[in-house]
């Protein structure tokens, strides 16, 4: 069962992923504002005061616009913890979440009671996003109020199960909240999500490719140009498994043929200027289903998109 944040001011299903160094307060905003959920990392905003500033632009611009269009449905937002001993700034960041009664809290590469226990007592909810069934029952047990299952195909740190797979086991044991992530870039696949046992899709590349989105010129266009088989599944870059557009790695001087494999326990997200995130920057994140993305645009209207073909997609199903 979803809790009322995650439905009732929602236009779509669905949760924008949040994506590192690209997502900002000019997409989180245009996503809530096109009716769902807008999300980014705290470690976006370097230093930590900027966290700060964007927790109050995002509330008091989405408070605007709610009280200006009631009529319309303006999603709430979340940010992104990267909840690992390499995060050095982790709670300075849960304080500033805890301040500004960040609405959803989404945690990652790591579950922690304590992070749930904070977000909750304001009425907050936590999601953490997990890839086997192992860490989706720790995360339960931690208090976590719902899970975003990372299937095969997703950008960024990706798991290797399929989603049906991911999806069945996952639903067999859990009735709370739960999220699909991987390769959804349609509205027909968000109905699919929920198809099979899933309440809401977590979508995050089509977003690269749109106006408000933190990312270079180049990147944005790459997201329109490619499609699935340009896509590369390595822990090369951070440790953890991920995937990635082949002609950012060509770009790179590497074959992405051959690339070496990671020492996972070297993997890093600690607030400084390391090599691992300037990897990330340089090396273009992205998941199979861009091949749905044909054009730059405007987030609105990537939303906009969504809703129509999700209602496509419904009508077909309800046909004899």
């Amino acid at each position: 069962m979803l809790p009322p944040i995650l439905k009732d001011d929602l236009a779509l299903p669905v949760v924008g992923a949040p994506l590192f160094i690209i997502s900002h307060p000019p997409l989180v905003i245009a996503q809530c504002k096109a009716g769902i959920v807008g999300s980014f990392p705290s470690l976006n905003a370097r230093p930590i005061g900027q966290l700060d500033d964007w927790l109050s632009e995002i509330t008091e611009e989405l408070g605007d616009h709610k009280a200006k269009t009631p009529e319309s449905k303006t999603a709430p937002f979340a940010v992104n913890l990267i909840v690992h001993k390499s995060n050095n700034r982790l709670e300075e960041d849960i304080r500033l979440v805890v301040k500004h009664k960040v609405p959803i809290v989404i945690t990652s590469l790591g579950a922690v009671p304590e992070i749930n226990r904070a977000v909750q007592s304001y009425g907050g909810i936590t999601l953490h996003d997990v890839t086997v069934q192992r860490h989706a029952h720790s995360a339960i047990d931690k208090g976590a109020t719902g899970l975003i299952c990372v299937a095969a195909g997703a950008g960024g740190h990706a798991g290797r199960l399929s989603p049906f797979a991911l999806i069945q086991e996952t639903r067999a044991w859990f009735d709370g909240p739960i999220l699909l992530s991987g390769a959804i870039a349609n509205g027909g696949a968000v109905l699919a999500a929920q198809a099979m046992g899933a309440d809401m899709a977590y979508i995050g590349s089509p977003f690269i490719g749109t106006d408000e989105a933190r990312a270079e010129a180049d990147y944005k266009q790459a997201i329109a140009q490619y499609g699935g088989e340009d896509i590369v599944y390595t822990n090369l870059f951070t440790g953890v498994h991920g995937n990635y557009l082949k002609p950012s790695i060509e770009r790179a001087g590497m074959d992405p043929d051959n690339l070496p494999e990671s020492d996972p326990s070297k993997m890093n997200f600690g607030s400084g200027g390391n090599t691992k995130a300037k990897a990330w920057k340089d090396i273009w994140g992205c998941g199979q289903g861009i091949g749905a993305v044909r054009q730059v645009g405007p987030a609105a209207a990537l939303v906009d998109r969504l809703k129509a073909e999700y209602a496509e997609a419904r009508a077909r199903m309800c046909q004899p």
